[in-house]
């Protein structure tokens, strides 16, 4: 059976076939239909069956998107497996019509709506902007103020919109004094365990089973710091999450893996760094180094885009309150404390 689509313009044949006409390939696997796109007519060829099924989810979506509603791959795959629709970010909805008690940049719009990833507070709507607009974005502020959540949010809509064609995800692979050649296991096991924040939000956004199938299939990589070295990376959208336990030379190295159509986000908080006391933290030396390069920005957040529980900012702040009458490393040395030995 054959059926005929007419399209307004050629974006629509774009959105449907999806990015590297994946969306076109999941009809033909699941449906065993076949798209063909010939000036503005979407031809469907395939059994009575699935050409039924496929007009009809093609022509839900392009309903919505002439309302002005933006489709993506994942929604699409999720009409097609029969699961309600998955999220979108939304850079432009105001910050202030988010509810406060909810996760960082997370709102739930009901049963069967879409869930959106948006920001919570001015400092997050600056943050997703200056991803939005610059190739290199550095981004720092304290736990808690959705620095590396909102990062991969960014990385998976651009995915699903075609712009990028791989998201890598990385951080240092060392950290809170820890040496890996001490810890049990192969080195997926010792290193499994600090990537393990980045699988958390990435399950959040895509759920279990695709973001299972985009590791699988390589689409998203989450790796330690270590296996950048050597590598170029074209249209990838690259995420350095804890960025200020790199050293100097390693944050040199992951800045020029950058690649042509690629973005770089790095992320960190500078009050948490785990190197030793005589090394400087990569973070601090490229923010220094390279703030007058066109085309990157740093965006710092602060205790208020903290979207955690409320102790969380209060704890944050008595820590910064105090922490300058605290005794450093070397004093507690030089004045180690003395304690009442017991007979």
């Amino acid at each position: 059976m054959n059926a005929e689509i007419p399209l307004q313009n050629v974006e629509e044949a774009r959105v449907l076939f999806g990015p590297l006409d994946k969306t076109a390939k999941l009809f033909q696997e699941h449906f065993g239909v076949r798209l063909v796109h010939r000036g503005d007519v979407l031809k469907l060829l395939g059994s009575e069956e699935g050409v039924s099924k496929t007009r009809a989810i093609l022509e839900r979506c392009l309903r919505r998107m002439r309302q002005g509603h933006r489709i993506t791959h994942a929604e699409i795959e999720n009409m097609v497996l029969g699961r309600g629709p998955t999220m979108t970010v939304n850079k432009v909805e105001p910050a202030e019509d988010s509810s406060p008690g909810s996760s960082p940049g997370r709102a739930d719009n009901g049963a069967g709506s879409p869930k959106r990833i948006q920001p919570k507070t001015r400092g997050q709507k600056n943050y997703l902007r200056a991803i939005e607009k610059n190739s290199v974005v550095f981004s720092v502020g304290p736990a808690g103020t959705g620095k590396t959540y909102l990062a991969v949010a960014a990385a998976v809509e651009a995915l699903q919109h075609g712009e990028f064609q791989k998201i890598v995800l990385a951080r240092p692979a060392v950290e809170a004094g820890e040496k890996l050649g001490f810890l049990p296991g192969d080195y997926y096991a010792k290193v499994n365990p600090y990537l393990r924040p980045l699988y958390d939000a990435l399950g959040d956004m895509l759920g279990p089973t695709l973001t299972k199938r985009y590791l699988e299939s390589e689409i998203i990589e989450v790796c330690p710091l270590a296996y950048m070295r050597g590598r170029t990376l074209n249209h990838s959208f690259i995420l350095l999450d804890e960025a200020q336990n790199t050293t100097v030379s390693q944050m040199r190295m992951f800045l020029t893996r950058m690649g042509e159509g690629s973005k770089i986000v790095v992320t960190g908080d500078v009050t948490q760094v785990d190197l030793p006391g005589n090394i400087r933290s990569g973070l601090v030396d490229a923010m220094q180094r390279l703030h007058r390069v066109k085309g990157l920005t740093v965006v710092h957040l602060e205790r208020e885009d903290i979207v955690r529980h409320q102790i969380v900012q209060d704890i944050v702040e008595a820590y910064e309150r105090t922490q300058a009458r605290m005794p450093s490393p070397e004093d507690r040395g030089a004045n180690p404390v003395r304690t009442r030995k017991h007979k």
